[in-house]
C-alpha cells in the first residue's frame, strides 16, 4: 500500500511539475537592464487597429491576447477552438512567444507566432501559420505603446476552385504596419 501511495504520490509531482515547465516555456521573458518586469506595462493593452489585445502579467508573460487573425483570444501554450460565423470551427494552435523589454531605451518587443491555425469558412478552408513581432517605445506615463509590426505569415486556401493552394506573399508586399496600442483603465 505504501508503494502504490509512493508511486501516485511520485506520479503526480512528475505531472504537477510537467505541466508548469510547458506553460513556462510558452512565453520566455527577457529583461535588459536592472530590476523587474515593469509594473507600469502590467494588465491590458489595446492596439489602435487590427483587433491586437495583448494582457501582461507583473512577471513579464502574456497571459492571452487577441490577434488580428481571426481576432480570437488566444492563450500561450493552449489550442484554441472557436466556432465561426459562418459554420465550422477555428482552431489556434500557438507556438513560442517571446517578451523583452530594454529599459535603457524603454522599448518593447512581443513576438506572437501561430505555428497552426484552421479556420472553417462555410465550406471554404483557409489554413496556415503566422508569426508577428511587434516592437517600439512605450511613452514616458507608461499609458502607450507605439509598435510596428513585422509579419511573416504562410496561408493556403482549400475551396472548391483551388485545393491546398498556398496564397503567395512576397516579402514586400505588405509594408510594416504602425499599431499604437492604449494600456486599458483597470477594473474596480
Amino acid at each position: 500500500m505504501k508503494r502504490l501511495a509512493a508511486a501516485t504520490l511520485c506520479g503526480l509531482l512528475f505531472a504537477l511539475l510537467h505541466g508548469c515547465q510547458s506553460k513556462q516555456s510558452s512565453v520566455e521573458v527577457i529583461i535588459e537592464g536592472e530590476g523587474p518586469f515593469p509594473d507600469f506595462l502590467v494588465g491590458t493593452w489595446k492596439a489602435d487597429t487590427g483587433g491586437w489585445e495583448i494582457v501582461f502579467e507583473p512577471d513579464g508573460t502574456i497571459s492571452s491576447a487577441v490577434v488580428s487573425i481571426g481576432r480570437v483570444r488566444l492563450k500561450p501554450g493552449q489550442v484554441t477552438t472557436v466556432p465561426m460565423q459562418l459554420g465550422g470551427k477555428g482552431v489556434f494552435k500557438p507556438g513560442p512567444w517571446m517578451v523583452r523589454y530594454s529599459y535603457a531605451q524603454r522599448e518593447l518587443l512581443v513576438e506572437i507566432t501561430i505555428n497552426e491555425f484552421r479556420t472553417e469558412l462555410g465550406d471554404d478552408v483557409l489554413k496556415g501559420s503566422t508569426h508577428d513581432v511587434l516592437v517600439g517605445s512605450v511613452s514616458a506615463d507608461g499609458r502607450l505603446w507605439w509598435a510596428e509590426r513585422f509579419s511573416r505569415a504562410q496561408y493556403i486556401a482549400d475551396t472548391k476552385q483551388y485545393h491546398n493552394r498556398k496564397l503567395a506573399f512576397e516579402p514586400g508586399d505588405k509594408p510594416i504596419e504602425g499599431l499604437l496600442f492604449r494600456k486599458a483603465a483597470e477594473s474596480p
